[in-house]
């Protein structure tokens, strides 16, 4: 009921706050016999931590992960996993000027009209800094994947507001901080950035995810459909705004003689529906788009209310992403890889 338990059969249950002491999930229903370290998923909270260029947020964290259950010699045991993430750069003064009032645009409004009250630090439960536990769990989702059923999950940023990103190839999105497949443009998006900082501003973006090599067959009627549950999933991510899934709005000015893809005796000819037909995916690549909000906590003074519902000037000290889509593409892909796991479990339960 309380919203923090994502998937039916491989349930990542998250826990903590921004500044608290530890953030970490507890994941259960992962099957016994996957080989697991720590490693497998540091590598993957490396690639979402903060710090790693001056175009993301300051706060130094080393996100070093640690398994407290459900591994053993090595090995899952098929009982739940524990992780924890240690809290170790918080900064809680830094919040001392919006305990009583609400950063436009933020979590904090409707957390206090929600709760009664809400941890102003750093964002307590809202902030982004929650995301970490995810990209663990999907690391475990993403090992089994691939194990299992030979299925590959990345992503790449597509779009940093006004900057489009034409993709040129996979082979560049590890070789630049915003995952971007495209060399050619990094010296744009970085210029672009020191000018948003310079002014105290934030941005959007719009991050691509693939999962190739899916079985077809995955997903339930209605209310439990593949791609019902992705992009519930995905807009769970905090700042989300819009997911599509293959053609996406795009469909709405194709004719069906086009949006449909037409199948011959050697597959599909295109993939306008992004790899689900009838919530049940088709066999062909898994494809979703994600659009990430502008930050809400920025340096420009903006209007607001106080608790009291006093008018004041809002502004935002501390170490903040300018563009939280910058660190989302391994988020996007844990949140994928942790779907497409809950509904492969689910598919072997119910077809065999």
């Amino acid at each position: 009921m309380s919203g923090n338990t994502l998937g039916k059969l491989f349930c990542v249950t998250n826990f903590g706050e921004s500044h608290g002491p530890a953030i970490g999930a507890v994941i259960d229903g992962c099957p016994p016999g996957l080989a697991l370290t720590e490693a497998d998923l540091q590598i993957e909270l490396d690639r979402r931590r903060p710090g790693t260029s001056r175009h993301v947020t300051q706060r130094q964290e080393a996100d070093q992960v640690e398994i407290l259950s459900g591994v053993y010699q090595g090995v899952s045991t098929g009982t739940p996993i524990g992780i924890l993430i240690r809290n170790t750069d918080a900064r809680s003064k830094d919040y001392g000027n919006i305990v009583d009032t609400f950063r436009p645009g933020h979590a904090d409004y409707t957390y206090d009209r929600k709760f009664g009250d809400r941890d102003p630090r750093g964002g307590g439960r809202s902030s982004a800094r929650l995301t970490a536990p995810t990209v663990a769990a999907g690391a475990i989702a993403k090992k089994w994947l691939a194990q299992t059923h030979g299925i590959k999950i990345r992503g790449y940023m597509s779009q940093l507001g006004p900057v489009s990103i034409p993709f040129e190839s996979w082979d560049e999105v590890p070789n630049n901080p915003f995952y971007a497949p495209n060399a050619r443009v990094v010296p744009e998006l970085e210029a672009y950035m020191d000018q948003l900082r310079r002014d105290g501003d934030s941005i959007g973006a719009r991050i691509e995810v693939v999962a190739e090599n899916p079985p077809a067959g995955w997903g339930e009627p209605l209310y439990d459909r593949l791609d019902a549950d992705i992009a519930h999933a995905m807009m769970g991510l905090n700042a989300v705004k819009g997911v599509s899934i293959g053609a996406g709005f795009a469909c709405v000015t194709q004719r069906g003689s086009e949006h449909g893809d037409e199948i011959t005796p050697e597959g599909f000819l295109s993939n306008h529906a992004g790899g689900v037909l009838g919530g049940i995916s088709s066999g062909q690549a898994i494809t979703v788009s994600v659009a990430i909000k502008p930050t809400s906590s920025i340096r420009i003074e903006r209007q607001s209310i106080n608790r009291a519902g006093e008018a004041v000037k809002v502004q935002t000290l501390g170490r903040h992403d300018p563009c939280v889509g910058i660190r989302a593409t391994p988020i996007v892909e844990a949140l994928l890889a942790i779907v497409l796991m809950d509904h492969a479990l689910r598919h072997r339960a119910q077809c065999g």
